[in-house]
């Protein structure tokens, strides 16, 4: 669901050598060029590079280089330039961890260091759409691998004997059954000259060897976050630093026709007020909206000063819409024939012909990102036109081009450091924010620190599209599911002034890969225009369709008198890899991954309800007053199902004791972390269903703070979260976004099962 953005190529090494793993990485020795990019993390030091050409999210082919430095030190540390932005997932631990099991590191003797945003120097940097993991498994182990082959080449000369005899452990190259050792940076010399080896020389060590993959690895920020030693966007502060709150355009589209400043600039630190032009219709997902900037000494002083100003505004063609209305008029049009976007024999015929028709609807709100850290960015734009930036951004590639863009700079001109991230989920992908802070320094001709408040955030935010859907399903005369008609329909990405359908990328998200084995499928999309910005949020268009697809099947299940999990099983069919050969209409987009190298198994979806029932003991009986609801979805290519628990207290407050998940995400890189990602989807998906929305009246946004857009208190999280990871050696794939979609069903099938009445709205309230 990520934009296209060009990467620039590096000139290969002649000492490079090709992976024969099938992602076409390679592996090469750093020159004096790539020393002096990466400063004193190589100083003294033997310095491999891994470069890169693979699928990005959209399936496109990128060419870049190179994404990761490792280095070993003469005094022992092994050192690993991370890409990607941390928020919360433990993506700059658990990478690193593959490279030094591999290479057969002492964990404790590795160090981790943040990269800066910088294509031509460390690749694809976007940290979004849980494929960090999956995209980078097998060139972290080469690079260990490679590392280790030339230790222990130098080690068994040293030794006299074969390499064979040899390996390496705890940042030592041991001669086995011996009592020989010799730590990795004494050999670094030895290394240095040696020549890379070719793909047949390399082995990999046994996955029962690793002492950390597949294990529980805390966050190598974890300490520093506990002390508050930790740097977050708004905690880097620059000599002379004004702090920038912005009144933004009330409605998309809208713009300043005039502005009084004179009270903002009578508040005292109050220095400047500048004029943002924004993007205007269509939108975009890179550019500001239109807006007045406050620029102060402090944060109270810019807020206050922001609240101050006297504005007028042309609203624009967006000033009478509204988001219920247009909801309604979504779920009326799914009434109607859509466009088919696939096709399995004739559920027409099936429809005409069938013992009983199911027909239900489903709606969900527009949802905010609502990060607990809001967005901050700060920018210190130089005399010389060259500008430095700081900002907790998923995409810091994409945040350096737009910054450029915006100044009108070239590209090297722009540095762009990136800090950890309080949350993200999407939206801090997006880097309209970065831009805003580039611009305000520019104006103001010092560093600019644009400190969004919890009211902007929901105000500007690029929305989770709201959504109608209707499902039709029909039972034969022996009561077996022959038909299945999906109507869907949501503002699209991205998408301009004019209405659009879904594109086949958003429907590919649990809509179109409707797994079951019904003889008759057929599924529709419809169009509909987006009034307001509208991005990616974690789990994207799965949330809805899931939401939809869940209840449904647990609505037939109940007619036909057949247990849920059962009757998943069943639809599920014989033990296959699905590939909807002849039946989309366009390509499936499989999450950027060709279907053949992440097929949809069949087999491992069983096994996760298989574990769910097994481990959440289904068939037991409750105790009363509480019931369970049982749902499954698979994205991002991870197998996940789902049973959840639930209860009333004295006062009828609907209450989550426990949650049972299972998962199949191939090999488990951190536990520990996977773990951590499905108890906080839990919690997220818990809001998603229960407390969340955003709606918009006379095109603004009713919402101001969580007193109205509401995320769960503590009473209302589930209590005992419980995470079954399936013991899987296949491709490891994402574990951030795939808790949340079959959370949602599992808990409205529950509420029914305990209450007597089905939601079809989110969010509902028990």
């Amino acid at each position: 669901m990520m934009p296209k953005l060009p990467f620039l190529k590096k000139e290969k090494s002649a000492t490079s050598t090709s992976l024969s793993t099938g992602d076409r990485s390679e592996i090469f020795r750093a020159s004096r060029r790539d020393f002096l990019k990466i400063g004193s993390l190589a100083t003294g030091g033997f310095v491999l590079g891994i470069n890169f050409q693979c699928s990005g999210p959209k399936g496109e082919l990128i060419t870049f280089a190179p994404n990761v430095f490792v280095s070993i030190g003469s005094d022992n540390i092994v050192t690993i330039l991370a890409h990607r932005s941390e928020m919360g997932t433990g993506i700059r631990t658990s990478l690193p961890m593959i490279v030094a099991d591999e290479l057969g590191a002492d964990w404790s003797k590795v160090r981790i260091v943040q990269a800066e945003g910088d294509e031509e120097k460390y690749g694809n940097q976007n940290t979004d759409g849980s494929f960090s993991v999956r995209m980078f498994y097998e060139p972290m182990k080469k690079a260990g691998a490679t590392a280790r082959y030339l230790l222990v080449q130098a080690a068994a000369k040293e030794w006299g004997v074969d390499p064979s005899e040899c390996d390496t452990e705890a940042s030592h190259v041991i001669l086995k059954g011996g009592s020989k050792k010799i730590p990795f940076g004494d050999l670094v010399a030895q290394i240095q000259t040696m020549e890379l080896p070719k793909d047949e020389q390399l082995t990999w060590k046994e996955f029962s060897s690793y002492k950390l993959v597949g294990t529980d690895v805390p966050i190598y920020d974890a300490q520093d976050i506990a002390t508050g030693k930790a740097v977050f966007g708004a905690d880097v502060n620059l000599p002379n630093m004004l702090i920038a709150v912005v009144r933004r355009s009330p409605v998309v589209g809208a713009k300043a026709v005039s502005f009084n400043d004179e009270k903002a600039l009578a508040i005292p630190g109050v220095k400047k007020v500048v004029k943002i032009d924004g993007a205007g219709l269509p939108t975009a997902l890179d550019k500001p909206l239109e807006g007045i900037a406050v620029l102060a000494e402090n944060t109270w002083a810019a807020i206050k000063g922001s609240e101050a100003l006297e504005v007028e505004w042309d609203l624009g063609p967006n000033q009478t819409y509204n988001s219920s209305a247009q909801l309604q008029e979504m779920l009326k049009s799914t009434a109607s024939a859509g466009t088919v976007k696939r096709q399995r024999g004739d559920f027409s015929k099936a429809k005409s012909s069938s013992g009983k028709v199911i027909e239900k609807t489903y709606l969900a709100p527009f949802y905010a990102h609502s990060t607990i850290e809001p967005p901050a960015a700060i920018a210190d734009v130089k005399a010389d036109g060259s500008v430095e930036i700081w900002a907790p951004s998923q995409h810091p590639q994409w945040a350096r081009g737009a910054v450029a863009g915006a100044l009108g700079v070239e590209l090297p001109k722009v540095k762009l450091n990136v800090t950890l991230l309080g949350g993200g989920f999407g939206r801090k992908s997006k880097p309209d924010y970065v831009v805003e802070a580039a611009l305000l320094s520019k104006a103001a001709g010092v560093p600019v620190r644009v400190q969004w408040t919890r009211s902007c955030d929901l105000h500007h935010d690029y929305y989770h599209s709201h959504s109608a859907q209707r499902i039709v399903a029909t039972l034969d005369d022996s009561g077996n599911l022959s038909g299945w008609n999906h109507h869907t329909v949501f503002p699209a990405i991205g998408a301009g002034l004019d209405a659009a359908p879904p594109s086949d990328g958003e429907l590919d998200l649990g809509c179109r890969d409707f797994p079951y084995d019904v003889p008759n499928i057929r599924i529709e999309s419809h169009e509909t225009t987006a009034h307001t910005r509208i991005g990616w949020l974690r789990s994207v268009s799965n949330i809805h369709h899931a939401f939809a697809i869940g209840s449904m099947l647990d609505e037939i299940a109940e007619s036909k008198g057949v247990d849920p999990v059962d009757q998943a099983i069943a639809l599920l069919g014989e033990d296959k890899d699905l590939v909807f050969a002849g039946e989309m209409v366009g390509d499936y987009g499989n999450y950027g991954e060709k279907i053949e190298d992440f097929p949809w198994s069949t087999a491992r979806m069983k096994k996760v309800i298989e574990t769910v029932a097994e481990k959440s003991n289904w068939k037991a009986n409750l105790a009363a007053g509480k019931a369970i609801g049982f749902a499954a979805h698979k994205s991002f290519l991870t197998y996940v199902a789902c049973v959840v628990t639930v209860e009333k207290d004295a006062a009828g407050n609907l209450l989550i004791p426990e949650v049972h998940y299972a998962v199949d995400c191939g090999i488990a890189v951190n536990t520990d972390r996977v773990r951590s990602q499905f108890e906080g989807g839990a919690q997220f998906a818990t809001s998603l269903a229960t407390t969340s929305a955003i709606t918009l009246e006379n095109g603004k946004v009713v919402q101001n703070n969580f007193d109205t857009y509401q995320i769960i208190r503590m009473p209302q999280a589930p209590k005992k979260i419980h995470v079954h990871i399936v013991p899987s050696k296949e491709k490891p794939t994402g574990v951030g976004e795939p808790p949340v979609p079959p959370f949602i069903p599992a808990l409205a099938n529950a509420v029914y099962k305990l209450t007597g009445k089905r939601n079809y709205e989110l969010p509902f309230k028990a």
